[in-house]
């Protein structure tokens, strides 16, 4: 058996014990369903700022995501965005999620919502969303986990071995700490995923000789006509390597879908509405839990500002970008090695003369871009065998984390919103916990059993998860910001968007292929933003016409105490057209439509280093602006214009959590 196995055993039993101390940890403190659901609602600020960026960023964002910019290149790289984008959605809405939950006593968003809309449906749709969400998304997880265990380990430990094994501790931890739990282990997940990001990518730079080796290289690429696309053919944004540039605002390609792209699918409006698509990570229920978990605002905008948008978003930017764009240079490309490129950097050729010939990656890569990561994993297995231990725990520590926030928080969701609600209204904190535990379990086996027996279906339905949680945004929007949305309007546009994303992605085309005139993400729009363009429209037209006076005064008294307590001062308001102008045009210009001009501005990308303006290619220097840029906006919104500080007056609790519902405001 190979060192790095033995170094891998060793770091997983620290980091398992780990796990398993705040799984005790955790039960010997949930005294009541408050504690165990949402941590009695007193998280630190600290744990809550690590904790929340390890639940946004999974280990897709390890694994598949270098993968992704390694196939499509630069215009794929742009979805490095997300670092910004996931927690814009949470300056939206957190902060008023807060109150609502400090005012009247919420563990789950079904809770406000029913409060909030008087709808059953409501709350049975939040728990059909959470179910959606957290089962196929954690069985991923659990297949990745096992499918590295199996290569690290050389085949020693099968794919279903490691994922069972990887199971067994999510269930211990996660079903006895609950969300205590869960929050402490994650604070390590948060150190580990950005720290291993950083490392891969240095060993990635390494290997091509340092940051002239990768310049060279990219300048080579720039100026051919090689890869995944080819070149982009003028289609809106210039003629270039795909590599390097979008390949226009928008597409239509045969079939209506993307299955025949020109220059790479990656178009303005396709990166526009994948980003949407990730926005419905903390528009999930399970991020509404988690902002009710905290002792108050306090923590939500350092999370937003400074752990996401800055931090992940540098680690992604450089780092990411280096593993995937540098992994075309070291091998893993067939086509870039026909012309020659990799052979012609200096570190390469000697690490070809010191291995028999053979380049850094294997070209067989290109057909699995998810393997890239554990490919930069074996370039240092016979030199650093400890450090390739310590970065395989990295990555199933980023694999566990965004799994486990949503098992804690479905299972609160189902043990409240259907066990509490419609079996058992008056059930004690004993019987709470028992039946989330319970729940924890049978999430956790039924994650496991899908991934092991239908894997295909799985990756599917997880492409969906998100696009699906991007769904909840106009129930949100009503219960935080919008008291003319009526509950009939957002039932009817989240089952309306739940429908169009279904029949927009790969699970409509796999069930109704025969029939649909369109193939996936139509136009090269996301079936998140179909699916959310189809929930506003639907809803706004319901709202119209289900008016009712009595109803409306019934959702204004919320509205009144959010405005009553987050108000902005007189002498801000001033800035809030300013800030949303600002806000919008960011959108258009970094994720959007007019990313196209970033596909030259900075110099021609076959001009090589002499005539980038900034010495590295333009969509690359657009990208890093424009990251620049976007934490400088996500700072005004949550800081300047308050939309994640405390609030300016105390909130008094009216309603205890530990109530039984029928007690409850508008019950």
């Amino acid at each position: 058996m190979h060192e790095k196995v033995y170094w891998l055993i060793g770091f997983l039993a620290l980091y398992w014990g780990y796990c398993l101390y705040w799984g005790v940890a955790g039960a010997r403190t949930a005294k009541t369903a408050s504690d165990y659901f949402i941590a009695g609602r007193r998280l630190p600020l600290w744990v809550f700022v690590l904790a929340a960026t390890a639940a946004s960023f999974s280990g897709w964002t390890f694994m598949g995501h270098p993968g992704l910019v390694f196939r499509d290149g630069f215009q794929y790289a742009y979805a490095s965005f997300y670092a910004i984008t996931i927690p814009f959605t949470g300056v939206l809405f957190l902060k008023r999620q807060w109150m609502l939950g400090k005012r009247f006593g919420y563990v789950t968003p079904g809770e406000m919502m029913y409060d909030y809309f008087r709808s059953d449906t409501m709350r049975l749709l939040v728990v059909l969303v959470a179910v959606l969400y957290s089962v196929p998304y954690l069985g991923v997880q659990f297949g990745a986990a096992g499918s590295l265990f199996s290569v690290v380990t050389d085949g020693a430990v099968s794919k279903v071995a490691g994922m069972t094994l990887f199971g067994l501790v999510v269930l211990f931890y996660v079903a006895s700490g609950g969300l205590r739990a869960v929050a402490y282990v994650q604070t390590l997940q948060c150190v580990l995923l950005a720290g291993g990001i950083a490392t891969v990518g240095v060993i990635a730079l390494d290997t091509l000789g340092g940051w002239d080796g990768l310049i060279g290289g990219l300048a080579q690429l720039g100026a051919s006509e090689v890869g995944q696309y080819g070149t982009t053919q003028g289609l809106g944004g210039g003629d270039h390597n795909a590599y390097f540039a979008i390949p226009g605002v928008i597409q239509m390609t045969a079939g209506l879908g993307v299955e025949d792209p020109v220059g790479g699918v990656w178009t303005g409006v396709m990166i526009l509405t994948y980003m949407f698509a990730l926005m419905g990570i903390q528009a999930s229920p399970a991020f509404s839990m988690w902002s009710f978990s905290n002792t108050n605002p306090k923590p939500f905008a350092p999370q937003q500002v400074w752990a996401s948008a800055f931090g992940i978003g540098l680690v992604m930017f450089v780092f990411t970008a280096i593993q995937g764009v540098g992994a075309n240079l070291l091998g893993g490309n067939p086509l870039v090695n026909e012309a020659g490129i990799p052979q012609s950097l200096g570190a390469v050729q000697d690490y070809m003369a010191a291995h028999g010939g053979a380049l850094p990656l294997p070209p067989e890569i290109a057909g699995d871009p998810d393997s890239v990561v554990p490919h930069y994993f074996n370039l240092i297995a016979d030199s650093l065998p400890w450090l390739v231990g310590l970065l395989a725990v990295c990555a199933f520590a980023a694999m566990e984390s965004t799994g486990t926030a949503y098992v804690t928080t479905v299972s609160g969701i189902v043990t409240r919103d259907l066990y509490l609600r419609f079996l058992n209204r008056h059930a004690g904190h004993a019987v709470q916990k028992t039946v989330g535990r319970v729940t924890v379990a049978v999430v956790v086996a039924v994650a496991l059993v899908v991934a092991a027996v239908s894997s295909d279906a799985l990756v599917l339905l997880g492409g969906l998860a998100v696009a699906f949680g991007l769904q909840m945004v106009p129930a949100l929007a009503a219960v935080c910001w919008f008291p003319w949305i009526t509950g009939t309007g957002v039932v009817l546009g989240l089952i309306a968007g739940l429908i169009a994303v279904a029949l927009t992605d790969s699970l409509g085309l796999a069930l109704f292929g025969d029939v649909l005139p369109w193939g996936r993400w139509p136009l090269t729009i996301h079936s998140a933003g179909w699916g959310i363009a189809v929930n506003l429209v639907v809803c706004a037209l319901v709202s119209a016409v289900t008016q009712t006076r009595a109803a409306r005064q019934h959702r204004q008294r919320f509205h009144d105490f959010l405005d009553g307590h987050a108000g902005l001062p007189a002498h801000k308001r001033v800035l809030v057209p300013v800030a949303w102008a600002v806000t919008i045009l960011w959108f258009v210009l970094a994720i959007g439509p007019g990313a196209v001009i970033g596909n030259q501005i900075f110099g021609d990308p076959a001009a090589g280093p002499e005539g980038w303006l900034f010495g590295i290619p333009s969509i690359w220097a657009w990208q890093l602006l424009f990251w620049a840029l976007g934490v400088a906006v996500m700072w005004l919104l949550a800081y300047k214009m308050e939309m994640s500080t405390i609030p300016g007056r105390d909130i008094e609790t009216v309603v205890d959590d530990a109530e039984p519902l029928p007690q409850r405001v508008g019950a």
